[in-house]
């Protein structure tokens, strides 16, 4: 396509959407870097052929089908995005009254635009980073803004519910998912990704986080998208003075999937904690950069993430603890641990540390490896079939990061969706 065509294309469908013309232009700023970046790079991780975006991009807005939902409690808090189409939004009067909002992004933008384009990849990722990047701000279609003001707690889960609609093909999903968690305030989000239908469509999917000072930030995702979706994801938090983010993420999509998480610890005392599994099938590529930054003085980053390998796949799990000039006393722990349940399947662990600063603590642990034949000859000696006794050793290898996800929900759909990874991936 054109490029000046394309640009054209571009602004229309913007303006035809009703945004402003201040984001119109960071959109065809970021189509211009688009452009002309490069892909980003992964140590040991080839992707740079993936279709991960249309040759020929277009923008524009589809409705879709609505869902047949459980019914909600009064006090449920529950958010459900269907492509590009806002199914349910329920949020409890109390909390609008306390200034907590949930709503679709491109509303938020209407309502509240200066929170909201103020904080749209601005201070936490910037869509000149790199190619993927610059196509997400370009080309956004969907996405999700939660604000939670100073000093508010919310001490019910928010549950977002992300649907890709791959039931029509051109279809790319380019999702956003943006949380300010103001000073003093908590919140624990919930996050479930899934697809319906069968066509091949690609997911661009994004989340910031802005934890402000003395905020407490628990975010989980459960991935589980499908088998014909190629997926980037980018998940950054800017964690302030005394503030704190715990991830906890499930990821068993079905198709190939690159991503980054990371955690800036920009203010004194500033805690990240960094949990992951995944599970691999098939033919599968998956490549995952976690990363902890250390800026501040007295901050702790944790990361712990363990993958399982079926079949012919294919993990690599980065796992990159950096320390800057001047973060005193900071604290940089991880674990990468892959287990690989097929001879015919390659998994990588590679623990990085980046330190420039002497006053510290560091450390890290990799290991890749096969299954363990003494565990699995003992438990079939005890009568237990092949296919069941594997699927202990898994739960095994993954309960010391499953058994610390405080969500006790969490934890039990996560338990869900692995058993029903490892049944697809025919173990």
């Amino acid at each position: 396509m054109d490029k000046d065509l394309a640009r054209n294309q571009l602004q229309a469908a913007s303006a035809a959407h009703g945004e402003s013309t201040e984001f119109t232009a960071r959109r065809l700023t970021a189509f211009d870097s688009f452009a002309v970046a490069k892909m980003p790079r992964m140590q040991k991780f080839n992707f740079s052929t993936w279709p991960l975006f249309d040759r020929q991009p277009e923008l524009n807005w589809v409705e879709t089908a609505t869902l047949d939902l459980e019914p909600v409690t009064d006090d449920q808090i529950r958010f459900v995005q269907f492509g590009q189409t806002t199914i349910e939004t329920h949020l409890p009067q109390a909390l609008v009254d306390q200034g907590v909002i949930l709503m679709d992004l491109f509303e938020a933008m209407k309502k509240d635009p200066e929170l909201v384009e103020a904080n749209l990849m601005r201070p936490i990722v910037k869509p000149e980073e790199n190619k993927l990047t610059a196509y997400h701000l370009a080309y956004l279609n969907a996405g999700v803004f939660l604000y939670v003001p100073k000093g508010v707690k919310i001490t019910a889960p928010v549950e977002i519910n992300l649907i890709q609609d791959s039931t029509q093909a051109n279809q790319p999903l380019n999702s956003h998912l943006l949380i300010i968690a103001d000073d003093n305030s908590e919140v624990s989000v919930l996050q479930h990704t899934t697809t319906r239908g069968e066509e091949v469509n690609p997911a661009s999917l994004m989340v910031e986080i802005d934890a402000r000072q003395g905020s407490h930030v628990s975010f989980s995702s459960l991935d589980e998208l499908g088998e014909q979706t190629v997926t980037y994801f980018k998940r950054r938090a800017n964690i302030g003075r005394d503030a704190k983010v715990e991830w906890a993420v499930g990821l068993m999509n079905g198709g190939n999937t690159v991503g980054d998480m990371d955690s800036e610890l920009i203010g004194v005392g500033g805690e990240g904690d960094s949990k992951l599994i995944a599970v691999t099938t098939g033919d599968q590529h998956v490549g995952i950069n976690n990363r902890v930054t250390h800026h501040g003085e007295h901050t702790t980053g944790n990361i712990n993430q363990r993958g399982v390998l079926l079949g012919k796949s294919h993990l690599v799990f980065n796992g990159i603890g950096e320390i800057i000039h001047g973060a005193h006393d900071a604290n940089a722990e991880q674990q990468n641990r892959v287990l690989m349940m097929s001879p015919e399947c390659r998994g990588d662990a590679n623990p990085i540390l980046l330190i420039d600063e002497n006053d510290v603590i560091a450390g890290h642990a990799a290991s890749v490896g096969p299954v363990n034949p003494v565990q699995m000859n003992y438990l079939m000696s005890r009568g237990i079939p092949k296919p069941q006794a594997a699927h202990l050793v898994i739960r095994g290898f993954l309960s010391s990061v499953i058994s610390v996800i405080p969500e006790k929900e969490v934890r039990e759909k996560l338990i869900e969706i692995l058993e029903r990874k490892l049944t697809d991936g025919q173990l």
